[in-house]
């Protein structure tokens, strides 16, 4: 390592050591986006299309012109500028200084013309957090649905308990539990991607009322939406010094909504890892080691890391509502906290990143999940007998189905024995199973995992439904 280098392990954020290492190539992508690098570019890259749009208003834009604006943006460097700010203590007019000088003497003057800085930076953030958006976290996100695509279809059939409150409810699918998560988390990325499409520039002058641009164009608004159209941009609704906030407040809090569905999946998997239920297992290297003092230990790791994660960066949602208010037409009360927006969505993707690989190398034990259906015997069938007995005209048949449950526990006796010591209990079973699903009630209430609705239908319909919906995502991405 030379001595203008610097350890990897120096660098004070775990996010740049740790999780760097963990997702290099999505960071390396992330980065340029989302690095004061990509910042530095992305500010250039508002300036340029301004600067073109002001000497094709002119009348002077040919193409010889454009292509030494556009090489001269090229050749600022974040270290130029950052030597240049030193002097000016003013981050914008540093960038502008120095891009100046790259520049042709003839269209030096129209640098920055009309604009506050905030009308580069609010642009140039809306530009950035659009494509880290679109390139980076969407099509990550994109992987993790598909791969619950694939488990809601292949594991729709598969019989599981389904648990509520911990406890045993009434048989499911796992692939219907997984339909949860396809559906939460689909919902959530349609509208990460509408709100993506949404950010908002602004070249609106110090106020947002264009003072500056009426003095140089006859049209302001036509002219801010020129410049803004070389840059995919529509320009906000209404503008302060800022843009309105809520663009990308909203795109935020739609993925701390996305992180809080990771997390929650993450709570699942980890629950049913654990010893005593078993039903899933991340998987789990050959020189992998869960413990260091107990060999045997296969941990949920990674499930544990994706709600870890979660809880390091979701209460930063409360930074981004602050950052919604704005003292008149503009204070600097957000020029710190909003510059770590950035670590939020770099936390997002190394959480996303992760659940797509617990995914990818998920074992389903679906011999597991079927001997805890076995071992939670017919009294998993306690709700359909109540209905049953209710269809039968029996008002208290809740009462006496819970009555049997405990009868049940006490005595040792199958839940199925207990029904069939009352007479009475038994032939209004046995008529209104005739009636609804022709059985017998010593075949129903002897298979639990039959009594499972429509559950493996619901996990195919939406498995279909959000292949569908994330297909046409791809197509506009």
């Amino acid at each position: 390592m030379s001595s203008q280098e610097k350890s990897l392990y120096l660098n004070l954020s775990p996010l740049d050591h740790r999780y760097y290492l963990a997702n290099r190539e999505l960071f390396d992508e992330l980065s340029r986006y989302l690095s004061e690098q990509g910042n530095v570019w992305y500010l250039l890259r508002v300036e340029e299309a301004l600067l073109l749009t002001h000497l094709e208003e002119a009348g002077v834009l040919d193409p010889d012109l454009e292509r030494a604006v556009r090489k001269a943006a090229e050749e600022v460097t974040p270290d130029e500028v950052y030597e240049e700010e030193a002097q000016t203590q003013h981050n914008i007019r540093a960038l502008v200084n120095v891009y100046v000088r790259h520049l042709p003497e003839q269209v030096r003057p129209y640098v920055h013309l009309g604009a506050t800085s905030v009308d580069i930076m609010d642009t140039a953030a809306a530009l950035r957090y659009r494509d880290a958006m679109r390139r980076v976290v969407l099509p990550l996100l994109l992987q993790v649905e598909r791969r619950l695509i694939e488990l809601a279809e292949h594991e729709a059939e598969t019989p599981q308990v389904g648990r509520t409150h911990g406890q045993y409810a009434v048989p499911i699918t796992f692939g219907y539990a997984v339909a949860e998560y396809v559906s939460r988390l689909g919902k959530s990325i349609l509208r990460l991607e509408e709100l993506s499409r949404d950010l908002r520039g602004k070249l609106s002058g110090a106020v947002g009322a264009y003072n500056a641009t009426s003095l140089l164009v006859r049209d302001p608004r036509g002219f801010e939406r020129r410049v803004l159209s070389r840059l995919g941009l529509l320009p906000t609704d209404h503008a302060t010094q800022l843009v309105e906030p809520e663009y990308l407040l909203r795109l935020l809090l739609e993925l701390n909504v996305a992180f809080g569905i990771l997390a929650n999946l993450a709570d699942d998997l980890r629950h049913l890892q654990r010893s005593e239920i078993g039903e899933v297992q991340e998987a789990f290297g050959e020189k992998q080691v869960g413990s260091s003092t107990m060999p045997h230990k296969r941990n949920p790791w990674n499930s544990e890391h994706v709600k870890s994660l979660w809880k390091a960066f979701a209460p930063r949602v409360l930074t981004f509502y602050l950052d919604q208010i704005s003292e008149h037409q503009r204070d600097l009360t957000n020029s710190a906290s909003a510059r770590f927006v950035t670590e939020y969505v770099a936390g997002f993707v190394a959480a996303a990143e992760r659940m797509r690989r617990i995914l990818a190398g998920l074992k389903v034990h679906r011999d597991r999940m079927l001997q805890h259906l076995k071992e939670g015997g017919g009294a998993m069938l306690a709700e359909a007998a109540y209905v049953l007995l209710a269809r039968a005209g029996e008002w208290n048949g809740h009462e006496i189905v819970r009555r049997a449950t405990l009868e049940a526990e006490r005595t040792g006796k199958s839940f199925l024995q207990v029904l069939a010591e009352d007479r009475m209990v038994w032939e209004k079973l046995s008529s209104s199973l005739a009636e609804t699903v022709g059985e017998e009630p010593e075949t129903f209430f002897a298979e639990p995992w039959r009594y499972r609705g429509k559950a493996p239908e619901r996990a195919r319909e939406l498995a279909r439904e959000f292949s569908r919906l994330m297909d046409e995502i791809e197509e506009r991405l």
